[in-house]
């Protein structure tokens, strides 16, 4: 056969063969092994590879057809395993570099063409040739021909990005494996020049332009994921190293030094030698410069790169010698940014907003670099450079501060940037500066502001500590009195600012600050003054003034007694000069008559602000120094030592500033509460201000303070009334009519403790129904809520609701609840309001004196009026019972008579959103007659209301839920037995079941959804807490119970239905809510019989009487539900727990007789035959039930009581068949680790009961069980959840109490089952996403398993197999939530083996202190400072670690004193580390502590070996270490031995 197949090669070769034959013909020769030719492999190889290169060199002329199979068939054979196979074995086989030309040449074509069709299979072709290491040799033994490859694919996935379409994964892939090998042969070059050469011609553009449109892309789920996630970071990152290895060599420094610095620099170092050829920088700057890319991205591409190449040229160049050649190279990248061109003149209307943002944003990391990288020494700069560098930064500060770009958030930081190199860059052009970025910027962008406002804070701080703030605010007064647009000027502190002042501020001297001070006021007297009535333009900036005289006044050092002197008097020449040069002549201004038209004028409304703000700003200031500083004399003390009551009923100004006539001030607030605005602001300020003087007089001014708070809450009625607000900033002096709302409700409810003591009940609703309002319209803004930290109504009234203030102002809280259940009545339909929701509107009633049980405590005692007072508070009170009464009585008789309010969809809604606001209030801290109000509206939505049939099933049951679920909440409370002083309890329980029963009939169809159990578990827990509570409270329990009962079982099954009153038609949902009832009813009374003494046996058997036909019924209605369930339908979740209790109370009722041996002895037959079907039903279920949790729990608990009997145990099943279900289970696609950790008690519950009650012969087959699934064929075949199965359940065995032949048996396989984890661990390990899932639940199973075994696990081996786990597990590049589990596991590990095998720990120290470092140094990883810390909760994990490190250490050295010899070995191994990272402050924190306590261990000679040992670097960090360790940890440990007995 070979004779006949030897002439191939001569038919591949021929002309007279069709190119179609041939390739079959190849195709053949290359599968088959009957076809012999001497070095067939290589032959063929050549052929198609001759084929492909005489077609692109114009030799053949082949149909495009013939040409993608030749292609096809190359790929084919390179990605064969046939080929594969003899290159391992050692055959040589190649490819000629033609080969690789044509590749570039197809793929420069496809470039070019600009389409990517058909290059699909080249590019598995150079894939498969590049990373075959003898194919490869075609690229790497030509350097220029990768070179091509890489600019061409380069170029390729440029047009994929650029483009619209889907990116895929192939191009990238080829473009990664690339970059690879060209970079290790870029390493591999001897001559740098020659690399320089290579990537400047050839890659900096297409690599620039690449790295540009991966870092701006915007991804789409359609694109490809690994190239989203992964090679896209990759592939930058390879840029990075390329364009460093290329363009910064070490060798080429000198070039670069040659061309950058000026002649005279260079004469000493470089006497007559001849200068490089090379020019490195003007051959980059001509490649930026030169068009590589489309015009539009060209700016944006070079902007990007700048910063990129020279953060490159930091990173190999930069060192203390070399700082000023990295300046010269800083300037000459500059010049390539289009933003340099403003420097020769170009107009800015060349740049477009976009380019602004990106020229700015790279000149920002430029200035970072500069920064970070220290290159900028001012005094060097100055004395040796003639301050070369200082002239490049000004003209840079001039361009910026030229060309303002105040809605661009780069350009306030690289103004920021440019202060912390040197103030003096900008202190020529402060004017322009404070201006431009400041005063007159508008911006109102949360993005823009932050940066704004770290800019200022640099002016601040900047000035503060060169002590020239006076310089820096006469700048700013300067401006602030400018001609210019001031009503556009938005207010000059934000809350930010104010913070950053205030820091300032208390750090000055306090005469720099007065300085300041006395400035604003000279300037306010002789310029402002004078001239703002009439001028819009002047009131404008007398209102900034005011605004910086109050910062600085509020935000000022208090004075004290301990002030000097001269300071104290200055400061009340101060306040002197405020009130007779400013606030007396505006006020005496604001009093002169006008018309009516005048004012609305803009300037009287500007005017008035000021004028308040700086009456309040005064009487503040001057009350506080009065109290905090017994030398300060207020200049009001010299007309007036004390408040008058006549003026502070009044609210007159001699209160606070004699010397201004009372009338003159009624003018005043007159005229300021015609504005919304900070005036009117001021004046309930003021008026607040007024209340809190007359409270701290001995005899108080009740009237007065009444007045004070009427006028207060009618202020802002208006404004309230209209429900038109905004959030306001906190900002006094930005109040406008939107923002006035808000303010003046932040005022009323944060100083809610003094006002509603002397506001009247009226005042008091009407607080309340103000607050209702505005938490309904928050909660239906809810979606809109701006993320901004600003204040808004709906924040400030959820503030109160959430605070713990509001349960204690009883009348606002029972007021409020009056509103809400007004509120509730009014949801309700308009038709029925007259009669059918009488309780809600009874229950809201206005002339009912609800408040009355609250002021009751507080009347004051009269002896003449007692008996009088008494009898009207008696009858009041007896009113509101009365009417709570009533309104009980009518919910039941409607619920009984079936008359409801049918409720639609949208009014539903509405109930659940005033429902959530009822949560708010604290339930359990209600008085009783509330309590009750509370009990009986949430009784009459649940008994009274029914959905119309169009409304959605789902949201009628969170409807009920929700009001159940408030039912609970007020039964926790301490008054809730009050509820049964206006019902029989029975009357509740009858109520509440009819109506629930009746409104089942909706629910036929979400019986298997979630909100359906929840609803069930809502219902079960109200009426279980409500029969314990009948019980506990003795409220006629047998008299209750008994209705009940009968109530129970007058629902009696009918032929194929139920009846019940009322009810014609019964469904299975009506079915399992009767259930639960049974099932509960027996829960409670059987726990009641088992805690009732001997002595009222009497009670007892009456009540087991009672509870016989209840339990009957109870099994009939079980029976009816199994009967009516299919048999493909799962059990509903409430047949379970009933028929778990009724099983648990046949089990007591044989306890109690007496009868425990046999189950017949004691339990009727179709009984057990009941729970026998019950039991093989739930383990038929049980593997496939993962997702249901709650349906898992009721199983779990079933099969604990079932299994506590193992007579019940159908035919021959056993344990083994239990574990069994169990272990299929936990191998259901479903079960996660966290569903396993929610049902872990209830699992070990059902193992306990199976181990204690299975025979050894049983113990033994479940030990082979779980064996077998720690075997390694489960991994290898991607079962990794029967590992994560035999894990758990061997974790879940060690919880259980085993002894004697059983617990031989476990303890005699626990090394096998160590080194089955260990060997698990390995495999796991390799694969990331098996880390959460496989090797955390080892660890936690192997730290159990070592805690368990103290002193059974006699074998030291064996304790160490759990090294080799802890050595294998990866600790880094993992997610926070994985990093903590592995974390935690390793510890408790490392802490088992310390604390209870402290014997191997001395014998395996080596491994246990790799195993503890390994944490140690994951933990300053993760630890390390970064500039963007992040989520919060991700930094709690790394600081619980660190914790936890630190107690390693601590346990270390307190318990193991034989590891003093390693101390000095853990210290080393310590300091390595640290001085590698700088770490978080609260990391290192616990660490520092932690090494403090191994030091403790260190003697002298120890201390020494390490200074000397250590290498210089981590010395130096061991010395600082040491000294501190002496300055604090020793002296404290040495002051604490001195005084420990």
């Amino acid at each position: 056969m070979a004779a006949i197949y030897s002439g191939i090669y001569l038919k591949l070769k021929s002309a007279k063969t069709s190119w179609e034959d041939k390739l079959k013909l190849a195709h053949f020769a290359w599968v088959s092994h009957q076809c012999v030719l001497p070095n067939k492999e290589q032959v063929l190889l050549d052929w198609v590879s001759h084929a492909l290169v005489s077609y692109h060199n114009k030799k053949y002329k082949l149909e495009g057809e013939v040409v993608e199979k030749l292609w096809a068939y190359l790929d084919s054979v390179i990605h064969s395993r046939r080929l594969q196979n003899l290159l391992k074995s050692g055959k040589t086989i190649g490819l000629s570099f033609s080969v690789a030309q044509v590749i570039n040449e197809r793929l420069s074509e496809a470039c070019s063409q600009k389409t990517q069709q058909n290059i699909g299979t080249v590019l598995n072709c150079s894939s498969g040739i590049l990373s075959t290491p003898s194919l490869s040799i075609i690229y790497t033994a030509k350097c220029e021909l990768l070179v091509g490859l890489l600019s061409n694919l380069s170029k390729l996935a440029c047009q994929q990005l650029a483009s619209e379409d889907t990116v895929g994964s192939q191009v990238f892939s080829v473009l990664q494996l690339t970059f690879a090998q060209y970079l290790l042969i870029q390493r591999q070059q001897t001559n740098p020049n020659r690399v320089f050469g290579q990537v400047t011609s050839h890659l900096l553009q297409p690599c620039l332009l690449l790295r540009h449109l991966l870092t701006v892309r915007s991804w789409t789920q359609a694109d490809d994921n690994h190239v989203r996630q992964h090679l896209s970071r990759e592939i930058r990152n390879q840029v990075e190293t390329l364009l460093q290895a290329g363009l910064f060599q070490p060798e080429l420094f000198s070039s670069y030094k040659e061309e950058l610095l000026p002649e005279q620099e260079l004469q000493e170092k470089k006497k007559g030698a001849l200068k490089s050829l090379l020019l490195p920088v003007n051959t980059v700057q001509t490649k930026l410069d030169s068009d590589f890319c489309e015009p539009a991205l060209h700016g944006a591409v070079v902007a990007g790169s700048v910063s990129l190449l020279y953060k490159l040229f930091l990173d190999s160049y930069c060192k203390a010698e070399n700082h000023l050649v990295c300046f010269h190279m800083l300037s000459r990248l500059f010049g390539c940014l289009r933003l340099s061109g403003l420097q020769q003149g170009m107009r800015e209307d060349v740049l477009s907003p976009v380019d602004w943002s990106t020229e700015l944003l790279a000149l920002e990391q430029l200035l970072n670099l500069v920064l970070s990288s220290d290159i900028y020494n001012v005094a060097s700069d100055r004395i040796r450079y003639k301050e070369i560098q200082f002239g490049f930064y000004r003209k840079l500060a001039q361009i910026l501060l030229s060309h303002s770009q105040a809605s661009i958030p780069a350009w306030f930081r690289c103004l920021k940037l440019l202060i912390s190199l040197n103030h003096l860059i900008v202190e020529p052009d402060l004017d322009d500066l404070v201006a431009s970025a400041w005063i007159d910027a508008r911006v109102s962008e949360p993005r823009t502001k932050k940066p704004q406002e770290a800019l200022i804070s640099t002016v601040f701080q900047t000035y503060s500590k060169l002590r020239q703030f006076p310089r820096l605010f006469e700048e700013v007064l300067m401006v602030i009195c400018r001609p210019a647009a001031d009503e556009l000027r938005l207010p000059i502190f934000s809350a930010g600012l104010t913070v950053k002042l205030r820091e300032c501020l208390i750090e000055l001297p306090p005469n720099q600050i007065l300085d300041v001070l006395y400035l604003f006021v000279e300037k306010f007297q002789t310029f402002i003054v004078p001239a703002v009535e009439g001028s819009a333009d002047v009131a404008l900036k007398m209102l900034s003034l005011s605004s910086v005289l109050h910062a600085f006044l509020f935000n000022m050092r208090s004075l004290d007694d301990v002030t000097p002197s001269p300071v104290v008097l200055r400061t009340q020449s101060l306040l002197a000069k405020m009130q007779k040069g400013i606030i007396q002549p505006l006020l005496e201004l604001l009093r002169a008559p006008r018309r009516e038209k005048e004012e609305l004028d803009l300037w009287l409304r500007k005017a008035s602000d000021s004028a308040l703000l700086l009456v309040y700003t005064w009487v503040e200031v001057d009350t506080l120094f009065g109290v905090s500083c017994s030398k300060y004399v207020s200049p009001a003390a010299e007309i007036a030592s004390a408040v008058t009551a006549s003026a502070a009923r009044h609210n007159g100004i001699s209160a606070f500033l004699p010397g201004v006539e009372n009338q003159c001030w009624e003018t005043v607030v007159e005229l300021a509460n015609s504005f919304a605005s900070t005036s009117k602001y001021c004046l309930e300020l003021l008026t607040l201000q007024n209340m809190k003087m007359i409270l701290m007089q001995t005899e108080t001014d009740l009237q007065a303070l009444q007045h004070a708070a009427a006028f207060i809450l009618e202020s802002g009625r208006s404004s309230m009334s209209k429900g038109e607000s905004e959030p306001w900033d906190g900002d006094i002096c930005g109040i406008s009519d939107l923002t006035y709302p808000t303010a003046h409700w932040h005022l009323v409810i944060s100083n809610l403790t003094i006002l509603l003591p002397y506001v009247s009940l009226k005042d008091v609703e009407y607080i309340a129904n103000v607050l209702l309002e505005t938490l309904v319209l928050a909660k239906a803004q809810e979606a809109d809520a701006d993320a901004e930290p600003s204040i808004s109504i709906g924040k400030i009234s959820l503030g109160l609701m959430h605070s713990s203030f509001l349960p204690e102002m009883k009348v606002l809280h029972c007021a409020f609840l009056t509103s809400l259940i007004h509120r509730f009545a009014r949801v309700l339909p308009s038709a029925a309001r007259d009669s059918v929701d009488l309780p809600l509107q009874q229950l809201s009633a206005g002339d009912i004196p609800w408040h009355k049980e609250i002021l009751a405590p507080c009347r004051p005692v009269d002896p003449l009026k007692v008996p009088s007072e008494n009898k009207l508070l008696q009858d009041e009170l007896s009113l509101s019972w009365k009417t709570l009464e009533e309104v009980a009585q009518c919910i039941v008789f409607l619920a009984k008579n079936a008359c409801p309010v049918i409720l639609k969809e949208r009014q539903l809604e509405s109930c659940l959103d005033l429902l959530e606001i009822f949560s708010l209030l604290k339930l359990d801290s209600l008085l009783p007659s509330d309590c009750t109000r509370c009990f009986l509206v949430l009784l009459s939505l649940l008994a009274n209301t029914k959905a119309s049939v169009s409304c959605s099933q789902l949201l009628l049951l969170k409807f009920l839920s929700t009001c159940f679920h408030l039912l609970r909440c007020l039964q926790a409370g301490r008054n809730t037995s009050s509820v049964l002083k206006v019902f029989h309890a029975s009357d509740v329980l009858e109520v509440v079941m009819t109506s629930q029963l009746a409104a089942s009939k909706f629910f036929t169809d979400v019986l298997s959804v979630p909100v359906w159990a929840q609803y069930l578990q809502e219902v079960q827990a109200f009426l279980e807490n409500f029969l314990q509570m009948i019980i506990e409270r003795r409220q006629s329990v047998r008299l209750n119970l008994e209705k009940f009962m009968s109530f129970l079982m007058s629902c009696k099954p009918g032929v194929g239905a139920f009846k019940i009153k009322g009810l014609k038609n019964w469904n299975p949902a009506a079915g399992q809510l009767l259930l639960m009832a049974f099932t509960t009813l027996c829960h409670v009374v059987t726990l009641y019989l088992q805690h009732l003494p001997e002595k009222k046996q009497q009670s007892a058997d009456v009540l087991s009487t009672l509870l016989e036909p209840v339990v009957l019924q109870m099994v009939r209605t079980i029976e009816h539900g199994l009967q009516s369930n299919t048999s493909n339908q799962p059990l509903p979740v409430a047949f379970i727990p009933s028929v778990t209790t009724l099983l648990k109370a046949d089990l007591n009722h044989a306890v109690k007789k007496g009868c425990q041996k046999e189950p017949s002895g004691f339990l009727e037959q179709p009984r057990i035959k009941l729970y026998q079907k019950f039991y093989s039903q739930i383990l038929k279920e049980l593997p496939c039930a993962g997702g249901n949790l709650q349906f898992l729990q009721s199983v779990l608990q079933f099969l604990t009581v079932f299994c506590s009997v193992p007579e019940l145990y159908p035919g021959k099943e056993t344990a083994v068949m239990v574990v069994f279900a169990i272990k299929k289970l936990l191998t259901g696609p479903a079960v996660t680790t966290q569903v396993i950790q929610s049902m872990e008690m209830e699992l070990t519950e059902v193992l306990v009961q199976l181990l204690g009650n299975c025979s050894a012969e049983e113990f033994y087959a479940i030990m082979r069980l779980l064996l077998q699934g720690l075997e390694m064929r489960n991994v290898w075949q991607q079962k990794a959840k029967e590992v994560l199965s035999a894990v758990t359940l061997t974790k879940l065995l060690l919880s259980c109490p085993l002894s004697g032949d059983k617990e031989k048996a476990f303890w005699f396989a626990s090394p096998q089952i160590i080194t089955a984890l260990a060997m698990q661990t390995k495999e796991a390990c390799q694969d990331q996403s098996l880390i959460s899932t496989i090797v955390v639940p080892i660890l936690e199973t192997v730290a159990a398993l070592l805690r368990q075994g103290e002193g059974v696990l006699l074998n030291p081996h064996h304790v160490a197999l759990a090294f080799g786990i802890l050595l294998t597990v990866p600790l880094d590049h993992l997610k926070t939530e994985d990093y903590r589990g592995v974390f935690l596991g390793v510890h408790e590990v490392l802490f088992s083996i310390v604390q209870c095998h402290p014997k191997v720990l001395l014998k395996a120290a080596p491994s246990f202190l790799n195993s503890f470092h390994r944490l140690v140094v994951s933990v300053m990883h993760e630890g390390r400072q970064k500039a963007d810390r992040g989520n919060t909760d991700e930094f709690e994990v790394i600081l619980k670690c660190a914790h936890l490190v630190e107690r390693m250490y601590t346990h270390i050295a307190a318990e193991l004193e034989d590891f003093t010899a390693f101390s000095a070995f853990i210290v080393a191994q310590y300091m390595t580390e640290l001085q590698k990272v700088t770490l978080h402050p609260a990391v290192k924190k616990h660490l520092t502590e932690g090494i403090y306590h191994i030091l403790d261990l260190c003697i002298e000679r120890d201390i020494k070996f390490l200074n000397a040992s250590l290498p210089a670097g981590v010395r130096e960090v061991f010395k600082d270490l040491y000294n501190d360790y002496n300055h604090y940890h020793k002296a404290k440990k040495q002051g604490e031995e001195k005084y420990t007995a």
